[in-house]
């Protein structure tokens, strides 16, 4: 595939698609909320795929990854240019800080059908990074070191990212809740 799509061949531009559009549109509309948006988004991340594909290097990640980190900063680049009507749950740092891993593990191990109600709720209160670390976590499963390739970190940066994005989600949550 990967050789077709360097020769912009239109059946590996197609296989590519059919196997991972749906998880780059996926990726793309958790971060960027509003649908027209997030195609637009989607459309530029696979035309930035198709024409930097000579770019792409095999033993630093799979192609799955190279095209997350694509759609990632694409995702954030039109974020950063659209001033967000939105504002973030900042102001609580105390209590975030005062959360427990246990705290945060009871929220995140197996939650109940509220509780995920809840998450998706106080994820929409999270600026496009965090929220993008988060999705890369639990919705894609990606693992610590393909999300730092994706976000051009280390995996101890996005394990310390991910710990207290975690306990700011269980902080917006607590204040949903009340």
């Amino acid at each position: 595939m990967i050789q077709g799509l360097r020769k912009q061949s239109p059946q590996a531009q197609q296989l590519m698609l059919e196997r991972y559009g749906n998880d780059v549109f996926a990726l793309v509309s958790r971060m960027v909320p509003q649908m027209e948006d997030a195609e637009e988004v989607y459309q530029d991340v696979m035309l930035k795929v198709f024409s930097n594909i000579e770019m792409y290097d095999e033993g630093k990640s799979s192609l799955k990854t190279w095209i997350s980190r694509i759609a990632y900063n694409e995702s954030i680049t039109f974020l950063r240019h659209k001033r967000p009507l939105k504002i973030y749950i900042d102001d609580y740092e105390e209590e975030v800080e005062a959360l427990s891993e246990t705290e945060v593990e009871e929220a995140f191990g197996h939650p109940n059908p509220e509780t995920v109600q809840l998450i998706r709720a106080a994820l929409k209160h999270l600026p496009p990074d965090e929220k993008a670390i988060i999705t890369m976590f639990y919705y894609e499963e990606m693992s610590l070191k393909e999300i730092a390739f994706v976000t051009e970190s280390i995996p101890t940066t996005i394990a310390s990212k991910l710990s207290r994005t975690r306990k700011k989600l269980c902080g917006i949550i607590k204040k949903l809740q009340s």
